[in-house]
């Protein structure tokens, strides 16, 4: 770190007594390039953790505070030390969630990324990066903040244990154990089918069968275990569900029938969905998780809150 201070033009003190100036203030405001260079993956973990592009960019913003508060003389690896921050902070969020009692009353489906689709917003390419679909979101709301935090940061980033552990206040090998034990969760989440077009052919004959009503067609899409998402928020109580099973799921799409006239064909975190928004207002967004050529699991996020939140300009014409 000392060398980058150096070639951005800050003057520190040296361990071998040369007496240079402290930083200054006005000379931290050099440390914003660097920053800003590592802004990508910082929101790329922060998603992780979060789950919501609104709250990720929270934690951003957060690191970046405390960055203009530090000593940039005793940071020896910037990324490393903004990586932990914005962990740190992105953990504080989650059991901040908890302690003030926002836990979801029914299924909660992650904020999602929403882009045209003809392809994924450049802005959130990094976002979505290692298949972050909505499948794999759902399955890390489900686990402790430490286990979600271990997890992400070893596994999608490579961080060693020994210093993920003082984050979670355990030791390396407890450290290890959590993301074993979310490692183990994870791989319960179905493996989605990689080719975009046929994802886009089964969603369209979904929302055809939905919409003619013909429900052999709708069947013959579905996965027998398919699980339907609803989250609706915390208002009114009991109206977020799952449901679970094709019949099941086949009679719920039948209530929906109605507001699939208006939805548009969009990318939902890099995969097929739609977007409901007749006469232009947000109703629903609807992700889709298909694998071996049928539809395994449908999150649909109806909650008014966190629809305000997402950046549906990118479908406008």
């Amino acid at each position: 770190m000392v060398d980058l201070l150096v070639r951005l033009g800050f003057v520190v003190h040296c361990g071998d007594g040369t007496r240079r100036r402290d930083v200054t203030v006005d000379e931290r405001g050099r440390l914003a390039e660097p920053f800003e260079a590592n802004r990508t993956h910082l929101r790329a973990v922060a998603y992780r953790m979060l789950g919501s592009v609104s709250e990720a960019d929270d934690a951003v913003q957060e690191s970046w505070l405390r960055l203009s508060r530090s000593n940039p003389a005793e940071i020896n690896d910037l990324r490393a030390w903004l990586t932990t921050v914005v962990a740190r902070v992105s953990l504080d969020m989650l059991r901040s969630r908890k302690s003030r009692g926002e836990e979801p009353l029914g299924p909660h489906v992650p904020e999602p990324i929403v882009s045209r689709a003809d392809g994924v917003d450049p802005e959130y390419e990094a976002l979505l990066a290692d298949s972050v679909g909505l499948a794999l979101l759902v399955v890390l709301e489900t686990l402790a903040p430490p286990e979600r935090l271990a997890f992400v940061l070893h596994d999608m980033f490579a961080v060693p244990f020994d210093e993920i552990a003082p984050l979670v206040e355990r030791s390396p090998a407890a450290t290890r154990q959590l993301a074993s034990r979310a490692r183990r969760r994870v791989r319960g989440a179905p493996a989605p089918d990689a080719d975009l077009t046929r994802q886009r052919e089964v969603v369209d004959a979904f929302l055809a069968a939905a919409r003619g009503g013909d429900l052999d067609a709708l069947v013959a899409v579905l996965d027998p275990d398919v699980v339907l998402r609803v989250d609706r928020g915390a208002v009114p109580r009991g109206a977020s569900r799952e449901v679970r099973g094709a019949q099941a799921v086949v009679e719920q799409a039948r209530t929906f029938a109605p507001l699939v006239a208006s939805a548009r064909p969009a990318l939902v975190n890099g995969a097929a969905g739609v977007v409901v928004a007749p006469r232009g207002r947000p109703l629903a967004v609807a992700g889709f998780t298909i694998a071996h050529g049928r539809i395994v699991e449908i999150d649909l996020l109806a909650d008014p809150a966190r629809l305000r939140n997402l950046d549906l300009t990118v479908l406008d014409d």
